[in-house]
């Protein structure tokens, strides 16, 4: 069974969303702000957590950030449907995806199902490829260890990160339009929002570009989408 900690300070919402997760067949915790929310991570080590960006003590932004400092921990961010700056920036500080409110208990089980997916997809890809050490200039990806390094250095993926450069790697040189990223990625219909896409390809030059603003690895195909390059 999967566990969840859900980060909410409404408790209507919180209770709501729970029962239907537990009906789904989840292990459910809950926090009721960001200190909450940290305390109880560190207690139980959840296979993944839903996070509310608007809560009493701290901003998700900040809880965010101080999850991904330390864990991989998939993270669904809850943001109010016309916060689109909040979106970018929750995307920005770590999170693997987002569920806008009011929260449809039945989407926020598929994306949970998507994410874990990519979890499980990512500890099998080992075993799948046949490519199991692939160089691109001074980065190593090492499928066999799940692995990603720069100059010798491990660098700190999370599962989406990790599966969207295993992507790339699979088809070098190719172009790959966002839609497909989110099909193969992200494995849910997510009806077109490049936003998950750009935010997670900017995240993941910073780990693996010299110039993250220059990148010479993942290029952007104006108009198409992005190809990786492998010199």
């Amino acid at each position: 069974m999967h566990s969840l900690l859900f980060i909410e300070d409404d408790t209507a919402i919180r209770t709501a969303l729970r029962l239907a997760l537990e009906d789904e067949g989840y292990m459910v915790r809950e926090a009721r702000d960001g200190a909450d929310g940290l305390a109880k991570f560190a207690e139980n080590c959840p296979d993944l957590v839903l996070l509310d960006l608007r809560l009493p003590d701290m901003s998700g932004f900040e809880v965010c950030r101080q999850l991904r400092a330390h864990s991989i921990v998939p993270i669904i961010m809850v943001t109010a449907q016309t916060d689109t700056h909040d979106l970018v920036a929750g995307l920005e500080a770590g999170a693997d995806d987002y569920v806008t409110k009011p929260v449809v208990a039945k989407e926020l089980a598929a994306r949970i199902r998507a994410a874990l997916r990519r979890t499980h997809f990512v500890e099998a890809l080992a075993v799948g490829s046949d490519h199991h050490l692939q160089r691109f200039g001074d980065v190593e990806l090492n499928r066999q260890l799940n692995v990603v390094s720069k100059d010798g250095v491990e660098l700190s993926l999370t599962k989406t990160e990790f599966h969207l450069l295993c992507e790339f790697a699979d088809h070098p040189g190719m172009v790959m339009s966002r839609d497909q990223l989110l099909e193969r990625v992200w494995g849910y219909e997510y009806l077109g929002d490049s936003r998950l896409v750009d935010a997670h390809i900017r995240r993941l030059r910073v780990k693996i570009e010299d110039q993250p603003m220059n990148p010479v690895i993942i290029q952007t195909v104006h108009g198409m989408g992005y190809k990786l390059v492998a010199k």
